[in-house]
């Protein structure tokens, strides 16, 4: 005859190590997560500036996407040939606001044109392929902007504003 010794069954002071344990372990994690959480910045530091990343890939040619940064909207526009050949063969003394299709582009990125989507006439947000010029039309006042974002016809004094941006990749780029 054999006796079944303690260790071969479960006692009820083992459960209560167990259920101790996990309970401490609940409360330890109640605890920590707050410290943690408090360490990324607040929604109001984000739209402040923080920087943000745009992956290019998935916008075909001739065709542009809207993303925010600091409450504004961007425009990322992936250029055809032809709309780049059209914008270069502009003279730029014959523009309101004199900038080349060159001075709004980074080098080796021609076909990518990074704008500040607000009109700079009274701030309205112009629409994107619409326009005697392709490029950028804002229905409230009349302002045309060609396809490098240059004001072309209308009240708006000056072209849209590039952001700062870097490209991080061949298809990535950082706006901020």
């Amino acid at each position: 005859m054999t006796t079944a010794s303690s260790a071969d069954h479960p006692t009820r002071r083992d459960f209560l190590y167990v259920a101790t344990g996990a309970v401490a372990a609940v409360g330890a994690a109640a605890t920590v997560w707050p410290l943690v959480s408090q360490m990324n910045p607040d929604a109001s530091t984000v739209a402040a500036g923080a920087p943000i990343e745009v992956d290019l890939t998935p916008i075909a040619e001739g065709q542009d996407i809207k993303v925010f940064w600091r409450g504004k909207p961007i425009y990322i526009s992936h250029r055809t040939k032809k709309q780049i050949e059209e914008a270069r063969k502009v003279p730029v003394s014959s523009l309101p606001d004199p900038q080349s299709d060159e001075q709004r582009v980074k080098p080796g990125h021609d076909q990518w044109l990074v704008v500040v989507g607000i009109c700079t006439h009274l701030g309205c947000i112009p629409i994107a392929h619409e326009g005697a010029y392709d490029g950028f039309f804002c229905p409230c006042h009349g302002s045309v902007y060609d396809t490098s974002g240059r004001i072309r016809q209308g009240p708006a004094p000056t072209n849209l504003p590039v952001p700062p941006y870097t490209f991080v990749s061949d298809t990535k780029i950082q706006i901020g």
